[in-house]
């Protein structure tokens, strides 16, 4: 395999729906792509465990069979987050679990006894959240249900730095990883929470470097079986929403850039939402919201919810396309709502049972069916427009920023009807969709893969809104129901 001409970035984005190989050019132009779809594999040991040999063999198969695998010369990886791998003295120490394995949560006094030593919300801005989806309850559970298993582990690795460490041979931590809601991490400090230090977990974490950081090249072997030059040089990797984040700054935050409050939406599996430069004092434990880390190791305000979920939940199989403005106009003069909430692994509704709702009357399943196509789609935007809008009243609770500007990026920046009842519930918001026809997490990997070049400028669109009478009325009825009153907004 010849090294003559490394002038391609393979970015592997591992989300937790969906897995993509793309290979960019240096100008940020996708030249070849490849995707597959994701779930859970049970392990050896019984448990829900992300398919990492299935992901591994697809790789290595589909880059060999590349006519640009070798021109291949930087490789990048970014993952979801609530995933972290231990490495033993020959490989995988045990198989990394899904964070959505029930069994992880702990009950009764063995709950009570593993709050109690967690630190304070305020310390690591992390909300005990249900499954694994806090990293150290998978510890944890590991540790006292596996103790062969946890005997085995040497090395604790985040999930985008385990596919580097297989790429490179290089084991390595990152913050962007480690701070994403595990209460492994205190934002405050910028160091390992209590938890992780009494527990002896942060003894095992590799050690920490930057996203942007090359860890070396992959060298003649790990070439060969991966069908990629010798020469490729391995970057560290990144938590995928951060790496939506960090095309928005390079070096300095863009809080520090711009007199504008910024809201970055991130869009997939999960809906994220990230304010740099919003207050942490806004944040509600019990709402999901959190203080993710970015790549500079700098806290970052952040709420969410599971919108891609929701969202397939409500359109029940219709094309996200099928949404349209007419329908819209009909679902706001019927009154016909979706209440939260249709996924329970997380956001600020968690703990309800979605509804669908007409005419003040709600819809069993029989006439919920009844719902065409179009409705259920248009409908299926709306709601998590709503939901959006809600989250960043909170996020900005109080800011003194004189203006906002909310950017989406993934899916629903696409969505033509999620943007326009997005703009119209926050009036005092621009909002703009990622034009970008890569999504964001993917490009904002291969930024992190050209950290400190000269980037490709971001592509924005602006909402052109078309008016949809009674449309706010509709939304402040749908706060109501609700019992979310809307809280300050940016005033333009």
């Amino acid at each position: 395999m010849t090294d003559a001409k490394l002038d391609l970035t393979l970015v592997i984005d591992i989300g937790k729906s969906n897995a993509k190989l793309l290979l960019l050019d240096a100008t940020g132009a996708v030249v070849e792509s490849h995707s597959r779809a994701n779930a859970s594999v049970t392990s050896p040991l019984g448990y829900a465990a992300l398919d990492v040999h299935g992901l591994q063999a697809w790789m290595q198969s589909t880059l060999h069979a590349s006519a640009h695998a070798p021109r291949c010369g930087h490789v990048i990886t970014s993952t979801h987050g609530a995933a972290f791998v231990a490495l033993g003295e020959e490989g995988l120490a045990w198989e990394p679990l899904d964070y959505e394995f029930e069994a992880v949560a702990l009950t009764g006094a063995a709950d009570t006894a593993f709050r109690a030593a967690s630190d304070d919300f305020r310390q690591t801005l992390s909300p005990d959240l249900p499954a694994g989806l806090n990293a150290a309850r998978q510890l944890h559970w590991i540790q006292n249900a596996q103790p062969e298993a946890w005997r085995r582990t040497r090395t604790l690795v985040p999930y985008p730095q385990y596919w580097a460490w297989l790429l490179s041979g290089v084991a390595c931590s990152e913050v962007s990883s480690l701070g994403c809601h595990t209460h492994l991490w205190s934002p405050v400090t910028q160091s390992f929470s209590s938890l992780a230090l009494s527990k002896g977990w942060a003894a095992l974490f590799a050690p920490l470097r930057s996203a942007w950081e090359v860890l070396g090249t992959l060298g003649p072997g790990r070439g060969a079986a991966w069908g990629l030059p010798a020469a490729c040089v391995v970057h560290v990797g990144v938590h995928d929403s951060n790496a939506c984040l960090a095309r928005y700054f390079d070096g300095e935050s863009f809080a520090d850039q711009s007199p504008e409050a910024l809201t970055i939406v991130s869009s997939g599996t999960w809906t994220v939402l990230m304010a740099p430069g919003a207050s942490a004092d806004a944040l509600v434990a019990a709402q999901d919201m959190l203080g993710n880390v970015d790549v500079t190791g700098r806290m970052t305000p952040t709420a969410r919810f599971m919108g891609g979920r929701e969202f397939a939940a409500i359109a029940n199989g219709a094309d996200p396309q099928a949404a349209n403005l007419e329908t819209l106009h009909q679902l706001v003069a019927s009154r016909t709502f979706a209440l939260p909430s249709f996924a329970h692994q997380g956001g600020p509704f968690a703990d309800r049972v979605g509804t669908l709702e007409r005419y003040g009357q709600r819809l069993d399943d029989e006439h919920a069916a009844r719902l065409s196509a179009t409705e259920r789609a248009t409908l299926a935007a709306t709601y998590c427009a709503q939901v959006t809008a809600w989250l960043v009243h909170y996020l900005w609770a109080g800011s003194p920023a004189a203006r906002s500007k909310v950017i989406v990026e993934g899916p629903l920046a696409h969505n033509p009807i999620y943007m326009q009842v997005l703009q119209i519930v926050l009036p005092d918001s621009v909002c703009c969709a990622s034009t970008d026809t890569l999504e964001g997490t993917a490009r904002g990997a291969w930024h992190l893969s050209n950290w400190g070049r000269e980037q490709s400028r971001l592509a924005l669109a602006p909402v052109k809104c078309e008016a949809v009478d009674g449309l706010r009325l509709y939304h402040d009825a749908w706060l109501a129901k609700v019992n979310a009153p809307v809280t300050t907004s940016v005033n333009a």
